[in-house]
């Protein structure tokens, strides 16, 4: 669950407790501050291989970011053996804690000269494929499957080591790595061309499909009360009518659908799960209404988080940043697989 304050504006109200006045009787304190994270370092992703070997390149290519500790390791899918590919600077840089990218080139061609002499294969099992950098350029980049990022932490004797093998191994298999396998599957399929666009059904199936058979309450609106940080969200049972309300309001400018988003996680219909659920929702109406969507990736989770927190008092933060990362490849595999990267993302250790 995102950062947010309590009550919701559009809740049909009985009781006199403050916890549910509107927004415009809301303080203007802003919400218990919480802890924040630093943002991936950019710096660590400007990867540029500078060997001549020719990249091998996939037929239909399926990009994810997974991230440890906020540092990105980059991946690439590879549709004919079906697995994925990892960055293997990005994955020395995790495991050496080092932000200098030449800094990690530099010890990534020793290891690579000390394993060939001790004729250790982890070596040949590296592949050059193109990964996308941070000045938005693809470069050639050595690759390992998830096999050889396994072989290539056992040469990291420290305790870092352990944790990133732990998270490796299991990230794929939680919950969340379950749900984020089914999100990127909502472009693949032509899913969200069935979804309904800025209506709380819309929403619903989205969360339906996210965490459906993970969830006994997926795409379920909640019927119990829940807080967070000693916040209470909307009451459940105005629910339903906040919804309808929600649903109700105009769509037609940027600013007005980001204080419908603003809205409907205020509203927090879900018992978990409503941040992730809700960033597509988001994305759905800037693409119906203004042919735009977000780009998630330059959006930092502190920035982000703190812009949520902030919402409903002061919801010009929230739309300075995502009006700053607006663009137009709506309809680009790779900017989606992205935005699902980082809005679950956004979601760790929170």
């Amino acid at each position: 669950m995102g950062y947010l304050v309590d009550g919701a504006k559009l809740i049909k109200r009985q009781s006199n407790n403050k916890r549910h006045q509107p927004i415009k009787q809301r303080s203007k304190q802003p919400a218990a501050a919480k802890q924040t994270v630093k943002p991936a370092n950019s710096e660590a992703i400007k990867r540029r291989s500078q060997s001549n070997i020719p990249a091998t390149t996939m037929s239909i290519q399926k990009i994810s970011i997974r991230f440890f500790d906020d540092r990105e390791v980059r991946a690439i899918w590879d549709e004919e053996h079906s697995k994925w590919w990892f960055s293997v600077l990005d994955i020395v840089a995790v495991l050496n804690e080092e932000d200098d990218y030449n800094k990690s080139r530099n010890y990534w061609k020793y290891l690579k000269a000390k394993l060939k002499k001790e004729n250790n294969q982890l070596v040949s099992l590296t592949t050059q494929l193109k990964l996308m950098a941070a000045d938005g350029k693809k470069y050639n980049t050595d690759t390992l499957d998830s096999s050889g990022v396994t072989e290539l932490a056992r040469h990291f004797p420290n305790n870092r080591a352990m944790k990133f093998l732990e998270w490796f191994l299991y990230s794929d298999n939680s919950l969340d790595g379950q749900s984020k396998k089914k999100a990127y599957t909502l472009f693949e399929g032509n899913i969200l061309d069935s979804i309904e666009v800025g209506t709380a059904k819309g929403l619903q199936q989205i969360h339906a499909y996210l965490f459906g058979g993970l969830y006994d309450f997926a795409g379920k609106v909640r019927q119990k009360n829940i807080s967070k940080g000693g916040f209470q969200f909307a009451v459940s049972q105005f629910l339903g009518e906040t919804l309808k309300q929600i649903e109700a309001m105009p769509e037609t400018t940027f600013d007005e659908i980001v204080d419908k988003y603003v809205e409907m996680n205020i509203a927090h219909p879900f018992m978990e799960g409503n941040g992730r659920s809700t960033r597509i929702w988001l994305d759905l109406i800037l693409k119906k209404q203004l042919k735009k969507c977000v780009d998630w990736s330059k959006v930092p989770k502190r920035d982000y988080m703190n812009a949520m927190m902030l919402s409903p008092t002061k919801s010009s933060v929230l739309k300075a940043l995502l009006k700053n990362a607006l663009t137009d490849k709506i309809n680009d595999r790779e900017m989606f697989m992205k935005g699902i990267d980082y809005s679950y993302y956004y979601e760790e250790n929170e």
